[in-house]
């Protein structure tokens, strides 16, 4: 089992902090619990049910998960925070599944389980530096769970891949970050039926993943169909924030240049974000301002613009509608876009770097003071 020091007490104290998230629940409405849930999500699968959950269960569970697999960008550690503490304002648990043997079976770090699970610990840290509330985070190593519970895990896995095709397992590939028609191994094969198990092997009652996920957490609910249970895991995707690069659908750790990535200097910041594409007057796939709308802010709840008299003055956005009308009508310009941006995301980074120095001194002060007890 991966070290897991820093994430351990966190992850038992958080179980234990779950159980007083209900009483904070009390300070908000039902509906103010269900906007705040729905503004994470790009598509809810189904509303209604949603709502019904949060009426009929305290504290329900929400599950992410990720492979660790190399860099961090900053969708992965800031919008990810940002997501997680709107759940737990919600009232909700969330359990994190670190899948560290789906990473081995997707060929992450070369199959290397040991840098994988490096790899892993290390994206714990940015979240808490990055301010996420581990009150109501529990962190789950799935090579850990399955083999403590591999009675419950292997016949659920088993039983969903006999109640499916391979052509609609392989469907479900591009979660993996693989085409459909691509040549896969029989490992890689094996993963859908394995990441439709986790919901519920973790007991989910919402999955919170991005919409690249969507195909297997839909498996999630037709499996619920073939064995007639009625209540199927709500399904809470986020949206995908995109490339740099004119028609960049997504972030890509292959192509540095896409997006902003966490342990990024302010050089890098500036030279990714000038040569960003960003039309004028077009808000549609514009990446630089899905960026505004979805880091900045959540972060700062404002837009400031620096800019001379002459071209309008300083101004300060507190809304993105307000942000978007200016934008669109020509008044904010992709100049002043991209110098405000980079500002406020060098700001951000800076702040973590500084959490995150802070939160590795402790652990090598408590390390320090372990071993001089043991002495």
């Amino acid at each position: 089992a991966p070290d897991a020091s820093p994430a351990a007490s966190s992850s038992s104290a958080a179980a234990a902090g779950a159980e007083d998230l209900a009483g904070g629940v009390a300070s908000l409405s039902l509906d103010e619990r269900f906007d705040l849930l729905m503004s994470i999500g790009e598509e809810c699968i189904q509303p209604d049910e949603l709502k019904r959950l949060l009426q009929n269960k305290p504290v329900p569970i929400c599950y992410d998960g990720f492979e660790p697999s190399g860099r961090m960008h900053i969708a992965q550690g800031v919008v990810k925070a940002i997501n997680v503490n709107k759940m737990i304002r919600a009232g909700c648990k969330v359990k994190i599944w670190i899948a560290d043997w789906f990473a081995q079976l997707n060929n992450k770090m070369g199959g290397d389980l040991k840098k994988i699970q490096t790899v892993g610990r290390y994206m714990i840290e940015i979240w808490k530096a990055a301010g996420m509330n581990l009150d109501g985070v529990e962190f789950l190593w799935s090579s850990e769970e399955i083999n403590r519970r591999a009675n419950e895990y292997w016949p659920l896995v088993m039983d969903i891949g006999r109640k499916n095709n391979i052509k609609r397992i392989t469907r479900c590939c591009t979660i993996m970050g693989r085409s459909d028609n691509e040549e896969l191994t029989a490992a890689q094969i094996f993963y859908p039926c394995m990441q439709c198990a986790d919901i519920f092997f973790l007991k989910a009652d919402i999955c919170q993943l991005g919409m690249d996920q969507r195909k297997v957490n839909m498996l999630a609910r037709e499996y619920c169909d073939d064995i007639k249970r009625k209540n199927k895991p709500i399904i809470l995707s986020h949206h995908m924030l995109p490339g740099f690069k004119e028609g960049q659908e997504k972030m890509s750790k292959s192509d540095p240049t896409s997006a902003i990535f966490m342990e990024d200097d302010e050089a890098q910041v500036n030279l990714k974000i000038k040569q960003a594409f960003c039309p004028p007057k077009i808000v549609d796939k514009n990446p630089c301002l899905e960026y505004i709308q979805y880091i900045v802010f959540p972060w700062f709840d404002k837009f400031e613009v620096v800019r001379k008299e002459n071209n309008g003055g300083n101004k300060t956005f507190l809304t993105m509608d307000e942000l978007v009308a200016d934008y669109e009508a020509g008044d904010l310009h992709p100049a002043d876009v991209k110098p405000a941006l980079a500002k406020a995301i060098n700001e951000i980074l800076k702040m973590v770097s500084v959490n995150l120095l802070i939160i590795l001194s402790l652990h090598i002060s408590y390390f320090v003071s372990y071993l001089a007890n043991g002495i």
